[in-house]
């Protein structure tokens, strides 16, 4: 078979995110599972070449790039209608969310969360125009759609209508590299992001979803409260509207021991995770949460909320806590500081935890939804 697949995530340099992240390392699995079946993927731009995963991938890039939302339906309901129409292979497989409603190919949508349905506050007026408006219709007109989570699964059968039979859950999973590190690396991670003190750790881009606002308002309650030496690395990009994010920030009142670093590489990511004295990831909505069984890969005690998809990501191994309340997230952050018994349970269950999640796995159960649609009609 020949299955075309958007490959718009798949970013050049080192910017893969929760999506992108998907996007590679299922498609690494699959074209290595699948030899005999050719993979296209098309691209919106000139791509890195370390993304042509095997012998049996074909790229293509199809313009304009799409980055905005009137590029967006230049993109899928032109350029990418036309490749679609002028190739026809049997399936289009698109594992961001977004298709094409102008084509008779069988198409499987990944759609990763509703959040927009829930918070349009968060998101730029055109940009929620254009979800409001495609997205439903993406559902009614896809194959099959994949959701990466149970949670995500039923937010779309409760909104859309959807039936449930259409609907596979493919769950995320953590990158080999994702490990433990000795305690001598520990102690120099220490040295290096927090001046050789203890430390909570967020992961994730800077956007209102994340709740970066009530995450620094606790970690002051904290520290107010039990004068520890402790400090907060707050580790991701600037994404969108990030302002009120930065204005908490400049009123805390130990701002000085709270850390902005920017993005940083995969290689310094495990580190941060493995010497951390607990990973704090509180969004008020999530699709799955990767960052929670990443830190749990690496051995640390996770702090996470109790909504969306969180608990059921997160099983028995994290201290839930409600995103909505300062007050609880300060209750959580005190009681792993607190307790090493607690700590170490955690990490014990954390480890426990992510053996639930493989991309081999989520490869496979992707297939079977691909091969699905493919012959649906026969």
């Amino acid at each position: 078979m020949h299955i075309a697949v958007n490959v718009r995530f798949l970013l050049p340099g080192d910017k893969l995110e929760g999506i992108g992240r998907f996007t590679l390392e299922v498609l690494r699995e699959l074209v290595r599972q699948q030899p005999e079946h050719t993979f296209h993927f098309l691209f919106d731009r000139a791509f890195d070449e370390r993304y042509l995963l095997g012998p049996n991938v074909v790229a293509h890039v199809l313009s304009p790039p799409a980055r905005h939302p009137l590029l967006w339906v230049a993109w899928f309901e032109g350029a990418l209608a036309r490749w679609l129409a002028r190739h026809r292979p049997a399936v289009f497989l698109s594992p961001d969310g977004f298709t094409t409603l102008r084509t008779q190919v069988p198409r499987v949508t990944v759609l990763h969360d509703l959040a927009f349905e829930h918070f349009p506050q968060d998101v730029n007026r055109l940009v929620l125009a254009y979800y409001r408006f495609f997205t439903p219709r993406f559902a009614r007109a896809s194959a099959r759609l994949v959701a990466v989570s149970e949670a995500t699964k039923q937010d779309i059968t409760a909104r859309y209508g959807t039936d449930p039979a259409k609907i596979s859950v493919v769950y995320n999973a953590v990158d080999a590299h994702f490990q433990p590190q000795p305690p001598e690396q520990q102690r120099a991670t220490r040295e290096r992001y927090a001046a050789g003190k203890s430390y909570f750790l967020f992961v994730g881009a800077l956007q209102p979803r994340k709740n970066l606002v009530n995450l620094l308002r606790a970690f002051d309650a904290f520290k107010a409260a039990t004068n520890a030496p402790v400090k907060l690395l707050v580790v991701g990009r600037t994404a969108w509207k990030a302002g009120p994010i930065f204005d908490v920030y400049q009123q805390l009142a130990h701002r000085h021991d709270v850390h902005l670093t920017g993005r940083v590489t995969d290689t310094e990511l495990v580190e941060l995770y493995a010497a951390a004295l607990g990973t704090c990831y509180v969004p008020y909505f999530e699709g799955f949460g990767i960052p929670v069984i990443e830190a749990q890969a690496c051995g640390s005690p996770v702090i996470t909320s109790n909504c969306s998809s969180l608990p059921e990501v997160a099983g028995d191994a994290a201290c839930l806590v409600d995103p909505f309340s300062v007050e609880s997230i300060t209750a959580g952050l005190t009681r792993v500081y607190q307790s090493a018994d607690y700590r170490e349970e955690l990490v014990t269950r954390g480890y426990r935890n992510v053996t639930r999640f493989s991309w081999a796995e989520s490869a496979r159960r992707l297939w079977r939804e691909i091969e699905l649609a493919a012959f649906a009609n026969e």
